[in-house]
């Protein structure tokens, strides 16, 4: 296994029981994003953007495949604390833990999406 650096756009897809982390985003809501810093892996990014943005701490990993743009790359997060520490960007009353059934109107990348209709609760 080869590590690559990630380049781009780093979009940390955290999902928890049936439930989607968004940040807020312009007039809405997004995905925690961010860049990667030199040497790092996409999946290296995703946890640290998520932290910085959020506090809570995940593990990245997998980078969804394929990328939906070029300089852009969507990665998997698996949450690994139940609340978030201070010192993320946003406060946790600013954050959004959205059921995967009401991110329609969230602008979500195709790939992203394609991999939410997999964790829709029946």
């Amino acid at each position: 296994m080869t590590l690559e650096q990630a380049e781009g756009v780093i979009r940390a897809v955290v999902v928890y029981d049936g439930r989607l982390l968004l940040v807020p985003e312009g007039d809405g809501w997004g995905l925690p994003s961010g860049t990667p810093q030199p040497a790092e892996t996409a999946t290296a990014a995703a946890a640290r953007v998520v932290y910085e943005v959020t506090g809570y701490l995940v593990d990245g990993t997998e980078p969804l495949r394929p990328r939906e743009a070029a300089g852009e790359t969507a990665v998997v997060c698996q949450l690994l604390s139940e609340s978030p520490s201070d010192g993320g960007r946003f406060a946790p009353e600013r954050l959004r833990w959205a059921p995967i059934a009401e991110t329609a109107g969230t602008p979500l990348p195709a790939g992203v999406r394609q991999y939410l209709q997999g964790h829709t609760p029946v």
